[in-house]
C-alpha cells in the first residue's frame, strides 16, 4: 500500500486541481465583469442598492420569533375539565385521551400525572417520541394532529407545551370588569391567524358551599366561628384519630368523617348536628342542627388570586401554529394597545413578546458597537476616513444574502440568525480589505486607478475565493441542522454562508467602485488642502508616498 501521504495526496490532489481550473475560468468572467461595473458605476450602485432594499420584504415574508422551533422528540399536553370534577371523572377522561393518544405511531412513551397545578380538574401528558430518523412526521405536525384527535372528546380542553409564546396580562381591581375585558380579548385574539390553544386564568370557580352563622343565635349557644369551622372540617374533610395496627402487621392512619351518603346534598349539611356550650340534665353536650343557628348557601370560590404591582390580575395564554410566533406576536400586540379599557384597568404584555423585543434591542445595540469599533480599526490601519468607508459596504450587502438563505430554507429571523448576522461583521469585510489594500498599493506604485482596481480583482480573487469556500464549508455542517435538537443553532449557519456567499459576489464588483468614488474625492481635497497649505488628514511622509 502507498503511504498515508501519498493516499491523502491522491484524494486531494484531483480536488484542489479542479478548483484552480474552476478558478482560472472565473478569473476572466471576472476581468470582464469589472471592466463592464467600473464603465457603468451609477448602475452597479443602483443595482446594488436595489438588492439590499430587496431584502427588507424579504425579511417580512421569512417572519421572526425569539427561538426556531426545534424537534426534540418529546412534548407535553395540559388537559383541563369543567371546573368542580371529581377525581374519578377527571381519571376516567384522561383514559379516553391516553386511547387517543395510542393510536399515533410515532408516540413511544405516555407519562401521565393527575391533579397538576393543585387542581383536580386538570392533568399533565408527556409524550416520548420515537427518534426522528424513524418517522416520517416532525414532531410540530405530531402536535397539530393530537390537537384535532383530542378536539373529539368532549369534556376536555387540550394545551399543547409547557406554556404559549403569546402572554398578555390585565391588571386591575375591579373583578367584574376584568372579567367580561379578558374573554372579550380572548374572542378577538382567537381570530388572529395561527393563534391555538388560547387560555385565560378567570375560570368559573370551584363549586362550595357557604355557611354563615347568625351572630344572636351562635352567641346564645356559645358557638364561635372557629368551633365551626373545626367541626365541620372533621365531618366534611375528615380528621386523623389515630392509628391502628392490623393482625397482619400493617399501620393504618384512621380518618374519621361523616359518610359520603349523608353529605351529598346541601341539606345534609344542614341537618348537621353542632355540639352547643350548653348541656343537657344528663350531663351530655346538647346538639342542635346546623340550620338552626346558620345560613348556607351555594356559591363559587376562586381556584386561585394572582397579584402584581398590588393589584389583581389575570392572564391570558396562547400557542401559535403554522405561522412564526413573532408575527402573530406583533397582531397581539397591536391589538391590545388599540383596545379601549375601562378606567383602572391596563395590559401588560409578556412572554416571548417581550423577549423578543428585548433580545432584539440588544442585537441591534450590538451590531452598532461592532461597526463602530469596526470603522475606528479600519481608519486607523490605512489612515484614511473615507477609505473604511468602502470596505463597509460589504456589511449591509451581507444582509442580501441572509434574507434569501432564510427564505430558501424556511428558517425564520430568529435570536441565532441574528447571532449569525453579528458573526458577519467580522467576517465578510475581509474580502474588501484584500483588494483595497492592494489597490493602495498598485497607486503607490505608480499605476492607475482603475488599472490598479483591476490588479487587485485578478490578484486578490484566488485568496476571496478560497477563504469564503473555507468559510462556507466549515458552516455547512451546522446549517444542515442534523441530529436531534440541532436544528436550534441552523440558523446560525445559514445566514453566515448566505452572507458571505452573497457578500463575497458583490464585493468583488461594488466596493471597487465605491472607492474609485471615495478615492477621487479623498484625492480632490487631498489636491485643495496641499494647494492652500493645509496638510489632508490622511497625508503620509515623503518617504512612505513612494
Amino acid at each position: 500500500d502507498p503511504p498515508h501521504g501519498a493516499r491523502g495526496a491522491r484524494f486531494v490532489g484531483p480536488i484542489l486541481r479542479g478548483f484552480e481550473r474552476w478558478v482560472e475560468r472565473w478569473h476572466g468572467v471576472y476581468d470582464r465583469l469589472m471592466r463592464w461595473a467600473l464603465a457603468h458605476r451609477k448602475t452597479t450602485l443602483a443595482i446594488a442598492l436595489a438588492s439590499f432594499l430587496a431584502s427588507f420584504p424579504v425579511a417580512g415574508i421569512v417572519g421572526g420569533e425569539l427561538m426556531p422551533e426545534v424537534d426534540q422528540s418529546f412534548t407535553s399536553v395540559r388537559l383541563t375539565m369543567p371546573v368542580g370534577s371529581s377525581l374519578e371523572y377527571a381519571d376516567e377522561r384522561v383514559k379516553r385521551v391516553e386511547e387517543a393518544l395510542r393510536e399515533f405511531p410515532e408516540i413511544e412513551i405516555i407519562d401521565t400525572s393527575i391533579g397538576t397545578d393543585g387542581a383536580k380538574n386538570t392533568a399533565r401528558i408527556n409524550l416520548k417520541l420515537v427518534p426522528r430518523k424513524e418517522r416520517e412526521r416532525t414532531q410540530k405536525q405530531i402536535e397539530e394532529a393530537i390537537r384535532a384527535r383530542v378536539a373529539s372528546i368532549p369534556g376536555v380542553v387540550l394545551q399543547v407545551g409547557w406554556g404559549g409564546p403569546i402572554y398578555v396580562a390585565l391588571l386591575g381591581n375591579d373583578d367584574a370588569a376584568m372579567t367580561r375585558v379578558i374573554n372579550d380579548l380572548k374572542n378577538r385574539i382567537q381570530a388572529i391567524r395561527g393563534i391555538t390553544d388560547v387560555d385565560v386564568t378567570v375560570k368559573e370557580g370551584t363549586p362550595a358551599l357557604s355557611v354563615r352563622l347568625k351572630p344572636e343565635l351562635a352567641a346564645e349557644y356559645g358557638i364561635t366561628h372557629a368551633q365551626l369551622g373545626a367541626t365541620l372540617r372533621a365531618m366534611v374533610g375528615g380528621e386523623n384519630s389515630g392509628y391502628w395496627l392490623a393482625p397482619d402487621g400493617q399501620n393504618y392512619e384512621v380518618i374519621t368523617q361523616i359518610p359520603r351518603e349523608r353529605r351529598a346534598v346541601s341539606d345534609d349539611i344542614a341537618n348537621m348536628n353542632i355540639a352547643t356550650g350548653r348541656q343537657l340534665a344528663d350531663g351530655s353536650p346538647e346538639v342542635i342542627p346546623l340550620r338552626a343557628i346558620a345560613t348556607i348557601e351555594r356559591t363559587f370560590n376562586p381556584e386561585n388570586i394572582r397579584r402584581q404591582d398590588l393589584q389583581r390580575r389575570v392572564a391570558l395564554f396562547a400557542n401559535v401554529q403554522g405561522r412564526p410566533a413573532g408575527d402573530a406576536g406583533k397582531e397581539v400586540e397591536a391589538l391590545v394597545k388599540s383596545y379601549e379599557l375601562p378606567p383602572g384597568l391596563r395590559f401588560d404584555i409578556g412572554g416571548q413578546i417581550r423577549d423578543q423585543q428585548e433580545v432584539t434591542s440588544a442585537i441591534f445595540g450590538a451590531l452598532a458597537l461592532a461597526i463602530i469599533f469596526i470603522y475606528l480599526v479600519l481608519a486607523s490601519q490605512f489612515g484614511s476616513f473615507l477609505q473604511p468607508l468602502a470596505i463597509m459596504t460589504s456589511l449591509p450587502l451581507s444582509i442580501v444574502g441572509v434574507m434569501l438563505a432564510l427564505l430558501v430554507t424556511g428558517t425564520t429571523l430568529n435570536i441565532f440568525s441574528m447571532i449569525g448576522i453579528v458573526f458577519l461583521m467580522g467576517l465578510v469585510t475581509k474580502n474588501a480589505i484584500l483588494l483595497v489594500d492592494f489597490a493602495n498599493q498598485g497607486q503607490r506604485k505608480g499605476m492607475e486607478r482603475s488599472e490598479a482596481l483591476l490588479a487587485a480583482g485578478q490578484t486578490r480573487l484566488r485568496p476571496i475565493l478560497m477563504t469564503t469556500a473555507a468559510m462556507i464549508f466549515g458552516m455547512l455542517p451546522l446549517a444542515l441542522g442534523l441530529g436531534e435538537g440541532a436544528e436550534q443553532q441552523a440558523p446560525m449557519g445559514r445566514a453566515i454562508i448566505g452572507g458571505v456567499i452573497t457578500s463575497t459576489l458583490l464585493t468583488l464588483v461594488v466596493v471597487p467602485v465605491i472607492y474609485s468614488y471615495l478615492d477621487a474625492w479623498e484625492a480632490r481635497w487631498f489636491r485643495r488642502g496641499h494647494a492652500r497649505g493645509v496638510p489632508a488628514l490622511n497625508a503620509q511622509p515623503a518617504d512612505r508616498q513612494h
